[in-house]
């Protein structure tokens, strides 16, 4: 017979501060080893990776049409490094935020632990939705519409010349505004587990909120109101289903404080 999975309490040991010490030391070790074999095994297929993050712009200039350019012969160099350490980072997240959760998950109850755990899953898929929005989206229409002022000015040719530094720049800043930016719903509902802010507050709230979203995504995005709208509507869907996930949260809080209230009650009846 199968025992039900079941989620240990706190530990009761207490363990000196140099054993904790040493134990977070031991875990940031593990995470840098697997960051550095991450990179390594990245740089190796760095070409092919930046070919990857190059393709929305070379659909965008047409088959057999533009160019990638750099201006200082140490350039390209710099941006495989650069490419290694992005694709390194985001292949070793998972096992970083593992890391992570084993040396925080002893010093938490069972309840904070199933509170917590969802959140540390639901990171890197919300961060890789965003992510591949910008991809598959944002970017082949952001650069369709920077390529659209390519022509002539006063009799002179005005031609899109890309650094391939720079454009890996512009690229990681919109993989990581939209990946960073899908987090929304994590940040609400941890705020809303800490008890900094609930369900009503942030319903009543709700048209700031919408126009800081419309504020963020006109910093973070081109200046073309496509893009904007791309990145602002689902972060309003975002934080709409925050709030439908905060309800049985709202309610279990609202039954917790009526029975304290009843309790009280009949406490200070009996005496």
């Amino acid at each position: 017979m199968t025992m039900p999975f079941r989620v240990k309490d706190i530990d009761e040991t207490q363990a000196p501060l140099l054993e904790h010490l040493i134990e977070l030391r031991t875990r940031l070790v593990r995470c840098v080893v697997m960051l550095a074999l991450a990179f390594v095994v990245c740089l190796y297929f760095a070409d092919d990776i930046f070919e990857v993050l190059v393709r929305p712009l070379a659909a965008a200039f047409g088959e057999g049409e533009g160019r990638l350019i750099y201006t200082k012969l140490y350039e390209a160099f710099f941006v495989e490094i650069k490419v290694a350490l992005f694709a390194a980072f985001l292949v070793s997240f998972p096992v970083i935020a593992n890391q992570l959760w084993a040396f925080v998950a002893p010093g938490l109850y069972a309840r904070e632990k199933k509170a917590f755990l969802p959140f540390l899953l639901a990171t890197p898929v919300l961060f890789a939705m965003g992510a591949s929005l910008a991809y598959f989206v944002v970017m082949p229409t952001a650069f369709s519409w920077f390529l659209g002022f390519e022509g002539e000015t006063a009799g002179l040719s005005q031609e899109a010349l890309p650094a391939i530094g720079d454009y890996l720049d512009l690229v990681m800043h919109f993989i990581i505004a939209f990946g960073v930016s899908f987090l929304l719903p994590v940040l609400l509902l941890l705020l809303n587990r800490a008890g900094i802010v609930n369900r009503e507050q942030l319903a009543r709230a709700r048209r700031y909120v919408i126009v800081g979203i419309f504020i963020i995504s006109a910093v973070i995005t081109p200046p073309d109101i496509g893009s904007q709208l791309i990145l602002a509507l689902p972060l309003i869907l975002l934080f709409e289903i925050s709030l439908l996930l905060m309800r049985p949260a709202s309610k279990m809080n609202e039954r917790e404080a009526e029975e304290a209230g009843h309790a009280t009650v009949e406490g200070d009846t009996a005496g």
